[in-house]
């Protein structure tokens, strides 16, 4: 190999040296916001006398759970792109992207224990199941206990 071909990669390479710095510096930089990144507060509920209106600051959309003969809103847990309702008779969870309400219904006997929720997801603790939501897509998984 001549010293000049030899010559002309190095310099190559010395030139697509500072767009590999930055690139790396972005791909670090994209890295460490979507770690530390919060997600924007978007869902905000009102509670009726006979439904739960949920508000998405981001769509700009209104969705309405309306109550059934009986159930009583025993609890609501907030996020800022996942909500939870908890009723006697269900729980009910809506999400920034999730498109409306969606319910899953309380098992006979089943005792509410605790709720929480970050971001896009919510969890539900009940004396049988642990009970997960996503906010992003609307489903509820669970698992007995």
């Amino acid at each position: 190999m001549s010293a000049s071909f030899k010559g002309q990669t190095y310099a190559r390479s010395l030139a697509l040296f500072p767009w590999v710095l930055s690139v790396l510096a972005l791909v670090t930089l994209l890295a460490g916001y979507a770690q530390g990144h919060e997600v924007e507060k978007a869902l905000f509920l009102v509670l009726e006398e006979r439904q739960v209106v949920a508000s998405n600051a981001q769509t700009g959309q209104f969705f309405e759970l309306d109550l059934k003969a009986k159930e009583e809103v025993l609890e609501t847990i907030v996020s800022s792109g996942v909500a939870i309702v908890v009723t006697n008779q269900r729980f009910a969870g809506i999400g920034g992207f999730s498109g409306g309400w969606r319910s899953l219904r309380r098992m006979a006997g089943e005792d509410f224990r605790r709720a929480e929720a970050e971001d896009y997801a919510a969890l539900v603790v009940t004396s049988s199941r642990i009970i997960s939501f996503s906010g992003r897509n609307g489903s509820w998984s669970h698992t007995a206990r």
